[in-house]
């Protein structure tokens, strides 16, 4: 690999982190309705788990409401049954055609809950961060142990390295204060 080859592999590892970081704090709850508390769900049906934005329209037609209108209403039940097994807190009510989801307000105990658990997942995307860098350094030593490049090249490439784990470790703390103000302030 080139040294551009590795920090560009580097830096595009990071950002999946971050974006994996991105897409779980969306399925936190905060005190309003949210589609992203409901669209990543796996719904068993047709023989596979399939996630639930993939069945179904889901909408928040009021502030403290999500509805659900399953595309194929035979899979209405499965839908159901996916909402009670993801331990979201929502209790959904089927009419037979749509499924409305009520989202209560939160308390302060579920909110100090939802604080833990994204700094839980931002912990969870800075090791992440961490292992790739360290993947990285790996990649480096042995094109330097290879003679493909010198010793101020490979420190120079471990500084760049080093300047991107900052970068997106302070994007995930940044995501990580954004969402939890959202929970408290909900």
């Amino acid at each position: 690999m080139s040294n551009d080859d590795v920090l560009l592999d580097t830096e595009e590892r990071m950002e999946k982190a971050i974006s994996v970081l991105s897409n779980n704090l969306s399925g936190i709850r905060t005190g309003r309705a949210n589609p992203g508390l409901v669209d990543s769900l796996k719904v068993d049906v047709y023989g596979s788990s399939t996630p639930l934005k993939q069945l179904a329209s889901i909408g928040t037609p009021e502030p403290q409401q999500i509805v659900i209108r399953p595309y194929d209403t035979s899979t209405i039940k499965e839908i159901e049954k996916a909402i009670v097994a993801g331990d979201l807190g929502l209790n959904p009510q089927n009419d037979g055609r749509i499924i409305r989801l009520n989202v209560p307000a939160l308390s302060t105990d579920v909110r100090k809950k939802m604080v833990a658990r994204i700094k839980e997942l931002t912990e969870e995307s800075k090791v992440s961060i961490r292992n790739i860098r360290r993947d990285a350094n790996k990649a480096i030593d042995a094109s330097e142990k290879a003679k493909e490049i010198s010793e101020d090249d490979r420190d120079s490439m471990k500084e760049s390295v080093q300047e991107l784990t900052k970068k997106f470790e302070n994007q995930a703390t940044e995501l990580a204060k954004v969402r939890e103000s959202e929970v408290l302030d909900a």
